[in-house]
Protein backbone atom coordinates (compact mmCIF):
# COMPACT_ATOMS: atom_id res chain seq x y z
CA UNK A 1 0.00 0.00 0.00
CA UNK A 2 1.32 3.80 -0.99
CA UNK A 3 2.13 5.94 1.42
CA UNK A 4 1.14 8.80 -0.62
CA UNK A 5 -2.21 10.68 0.61
CA UNK A 6 -5.49 9.95 -1.64
CA UNK A 7 -5.77 12.02 -4.06
CA UNK A 8 -8.85 14.04 -4.17
CA UNK A 9 -10.20 16.13 -7.09
CA UNK A 10 -12.37 19.34 -6.42
CA UNK A 11 -14.31 20.33 -9.16
CA UNK A 12 -16.07 23.77 -8.81
CA UNK A 13 -16.56 26.68 -11.67
CA UNK A 14 -16.20 29.10 -8.86
CA UNK A 15 -12.57 29.42 -8.57
CA UNK A 16 -12.04 30.95 -4.79
CA UNK A 17 -14.61 27.97 -3.44
CA UNK A 18 -12.69 25.74 -5.66
CA UNK A 19 -9.24 27.12 -3.90
CA UNK A 20 -11.44 27.53 -0.38
CA UNK A 21 -11.82 23.70 -0.53
CA UNK A 22 -8.12 22.89 -1.46
CA UNK A 23 -7.05 24.39 1.26
CA UNK A 24 -8.96 23.21 3.70
CA UNK A 25 -7.94 19.95 2.38
CA UNK A 26 -4.63 20.42 1.39
CA UNK A 27 -2.90 19.78 5.01
CA UNK A 28 -4.36 15.64 4.84
CA UNK A 29 -4.89 14.68 0.52
CA UNK A 30 -3.07 15.20 -2.13
CA UNK A 31 -6.00 18.12 -4.20
CA UNK A 32 -6.13 18.47 -7.44
CA UNK A 33 -8.77 21.19 -8.85
CA UNK A 34 -10.57 21.87 -12.21
CA UNK A 35 -12.70 24.82 -12.34
CA UNK A 36 -14.96 23.00 -14.82
CA UNK A 37 -16.64 19.60 -15.87
CA UNK A 38 -14.27 19.19 -19.53
CA UNK A 39 -10.76 19.85 -16.95
CA UNK A 40 -12.19 17.80 -14.33
CA UNK A 41 -12.55 14.88 -17.00
CA UNK A 42 -8.54 15.98 -18.17
CA UNK A 43 -7.45 15.24 -14.49
CA UNK A 44 -9.37 12.37 -13.69
CA UNK A 45 -7.12 8.97 -13.66
CA UNK A 46 -7.00 5.93 -11.45
CA UNK A 47 -4.78 7.85 -8.84
CA UNK A 48 -8.40 9.81 -7.85
CA UNK A 49 -10.02 8.51 -4.33
CA UNK A 50 -12.40 10.99 -4.14
CA UNK A 51 -14.38 13.50 -6.18
CA UNK A 52 -16.16 16.45 -4.91
CA UNK A 53 -18.28 17.73 -7.27
CA UNK A 54 -20.54 20.76 -8.24
CA UNK A 55 -23.46 20.00 -10.01
CA UNK A 56 -24.40 23.29 -11.78
CA UNK A 57 -21.75 24.41 -14.45
CA UNK A 58 -21.30 25.80 -17.58
CA UNK A 59 -20.14 23.81 -20.12
CA UNK A 60 -20.28 20.09 -19.01
CA UNK A 61 -22.36 20.25 -16.03
CA UNK A 62 -21.83 18.40 -12.84
CA UNK A 63 -24.35 14.79 -14.09
CA UNK A 64 -22.79 14.79 -16.95
CA UNK A 65 -19.27 14.33 -15.73
CA UNK A 66 -20.67 11.75 -12.95
CA UNK A 67 -21.81 9.71 -15.57
CA UNK A 68 -18.41 10.29 -17.47
CA UNK A 69 -17.03 8.56 -14.60
CA UNK A 70 -18.90 5.76 -14.29
CA UNK A 71 -18.99 5.17 -17.98
CA UNK A 72 -15.45 5.12 -17.53
CA UNK A 73 -15.56 2.42 -14.80
CA UNK A 74 -12.99 4.81 -12.55
CA UNK A 75 -13.03 3.54 -9.20
CA UNK A 76 -13.52 6.45 -7.08
CA UNK A 77 -16.07 7.92 -4.40
CA UNK A 78 -18.25 10.97 -5.43
CA UNK A 79 -19.81 13.41 -3.40
CA UNK A 80 -21.66 16.26 -4.87
CA UNK A 81 -21.18 19.56 -3.47
CA UNK A 82 -23.84 21.67 -4.66
CA UNK A 83 -26.32 24.95 -4.16
CA UNK A 84 -29.03 22.40 -6.46
CA UNK A 85 -31.46 21.66 -4.28
CA UNK A 86 -31.88 17.54 -4.25
CA UNK A 87 -34.96 16.20 -5.85
CA UNK A 88 -36.47 12.42 -6.43
CA UNK A 89 -33.79 12.56 -9.80
CA UNK A 90 -30.69 12.12 -7.20
CA UNK A 91 -31.60 8.54 -6.71
CA UNK A 92 -30.76 7.41 -9.82
CA UNK A 93 -27.62 8.89 -9.79
CA UNK A 94 -24.45 7.42 -9.50
CA UNK A 95 -22.99 9.70 -6.53
CA UNK A 96 -21.84 8.14 -3.10
CA UNK A 97 -22.75 11.53 -0.76
CA UNK A 98 -24.94 15.11 -1.52
CA UNK A 99 -23.96 17.75 0.63
CA UNK A 100 -26.06 21.39 0.01
CA UNK A 101 -24.70 24.69 -0.30
CA UNK A 102 -23.03 26.31 1.66
CA UNK A 103 -20.77 23.53 3.30
CA UNK A 104 -18.49 23.79 6.67
CA UNK A 105 -14.69 22.90 6.48
CA UNK A 106 -15.82 20.00 9.60
CA UNK A 107 -18.81 19.18 6.88
CA UNK A 108 -16.16 18.86 3.94
CA UNK A 109 -13.55 16.77 5.87
CA UNK A 110 -15.91 14.59 7.22
CA UNK A 111 -17.45 13.60 3.88
CA UNK A 112 -13.42 13.11 2.69
CA UNK A 113 -13.14 10.81 5.27
CA UNK A 114 -16.15 8.32 5.52
CA UNK A 115 -15.88 8.05 1.50
CA UNK A 116 -11.92 6.99 1.84
CA UNK A 117 -13.66 4.59 4.66
CA UNK A 118 -16.99 3.17 2.19
CA UNK A 119 -14.03 2.93 0.12
CA UNK A 120 -12.49 -0.24 1.79
CA UNK A 121 -15.27 -2.17 1.87
CA UNK A 122 -17.04 -4.23 -0.85
CA UNK A 123 -19.55 -3.07 -3.41
CA UNK A 124 -22.54 -4.22 -2.00
CA UNK A 125 -21.87 -2.05 1.51
CA UNK A 126 -20.86 1.06 -0.82
CA UNK A 127 -24.08 0.74 -2.65
CA UNK A 128 -25.76 0.40 1.36
CA UNK A 129 -24.16 3.77 1.96
CA UNK A 130 -24.53 5.55 -1.08
CA UNK A 131 -28.51 4.76 -0.83
CA UNK A 132 -28.53 5.37 3.27
CA UNK A 133 -27.11 8.84 1.64
CA UNK A 134 -29.44 9.52 -0.79
CA UNK A 135 -32.42 8.63 1.50
CA UNK A 136 -31.04 11.15 4.29
CA UNK A 137 -30.76 14.10 2.51
CA UNK A 138 -34.42 13.76 0.88
CA UNK A 139 -35.61 13.12 4.20
CA UNK A 140 -33.70 16.46 5.14
CA UNK A 141 -35.09 18.45 2.38
CA UNK A 142 -38.31 17.06 1.46
CA UNK A 143 -41.65 16.62 3.60
CA UNK A 144 -43.50 14.03 4.50
CA UNK A 145 -46.19 14.03 1.69
CA UNK A 146 -44.03 14.39 -0.84
CA UNK A 147 -41.83 11.43 0.53
CA UNK A 148 -45.30 9.42 0.60
CA UNK A 149 -46.11 10.13 -2.86
CA UNK A 150 -42.76 9.83 -4.48
CA UNK A 151 -42.29 6.50 -6.43
CA UNK A 152 -38.72 7.03 -6.46
CA UNK A 153 -38.12 7.41 -2.57
CA UNK A 154 -40.61 3.57 -2.09
CA UNK A 155 -37.98 2.12 -4.40
CA UNK A 156 -35.08 3.45 -2.64
CA UNK A 157 -36.51 2.45 0.67
CA UNK A 158 -36.97 -1.26 -0.57
CA UNK A 159 -33.69 -1.14 -2.25
CA UNK A 160 -31.86 0.24 0.74
CA UNK A 161 -33.99 -2.81 3.04
CA UNK A 162 -33.49 -5.43 0.42
CA UNK A 163 -29.55 -4.54 0.79
CA UNK A 164 -30.22 -4.63 4.73
CA UNK A 165 -31.63 -8.01 4.35
CA UNK A 166 -29.17 -9.21 1.99
CA UNK A 167 -26.08 -7.32 3.96
CA UNK A 168 -26.69 -8.26 7.81
CA UNK A 169 -23.30 -10.32 8.69
CA UNK A 170 -20.92 -7.52 6.43
CA UNK A 171 -23.11 -4.74 8.40
CA UNK A 172 -22.34 -6.73 11.70
CA UNK A 173 -18.71 -6.45 10.85
CA UNK A 174 -18.64 -3.00 10.76
CA UNK A 175 -20.72 -3.01 13.82
CA UNK A 176 -17.40 -3.70 15.61
CA UNK A 177 -15.67 -0.96 14.29
CA UNK A 178 -15.34 2.58 16.09
CA UNK A 179 -16.14 4.64 13.55
CA UNK A 180 -19.37 2.63 12.92
CA UNK A 181 -21.65 5.50 14.07
CA UNK A 182 -19.92 7.93 11.79
CA UNK A 183 -19.83 6.09 8.63
CA UNK A 184 -23.84 5.87 8.85
CA UNK A 185 -24.51 9.18 9.96
CA UNK A 186 -26.20 9.59 7.18
CA UNK A 187 -29.38 7.41 7.83
CA UNK A 188 -30.48 9.31 10.99
CA UNK A 189 -29.30 12.91 9.21
CA UNK A 190 -33.08 14.15 8.47
CA UNK A 191 -33.73 17.37 9.86
CA UNK A 192 -36.76 16.73 12.23
CA UNK A 193 -35.72 13.51 13.69
CA UNK A 194 -38.76 11.35 12.00
CA UNK A 195 -38.28 8.22 10.83
CA UNK A 196 -39.74 7.97 7.62
CA UNK A 197 -39.25 4.32 6.33
CA UNK A 198 -42.65 3.07 5.38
Amino acid sequence: MSDDPPVVLVVEDEPDLADLYAAWLGDDYDVRTAYGGQEALEQLDEDVSIVLLDRRMPGLSGDEVLVAVRDHGIECRVAMVTAVEPDFDIVAMGFDDYLVKPVTREALTETVESLLRRSEYDTGVQEYFALASKKAVLESEKGRAALEESDEYRDLDARLEHLRENLDESLEDLDRHDDFERAFRDIGRADDGTDFGF
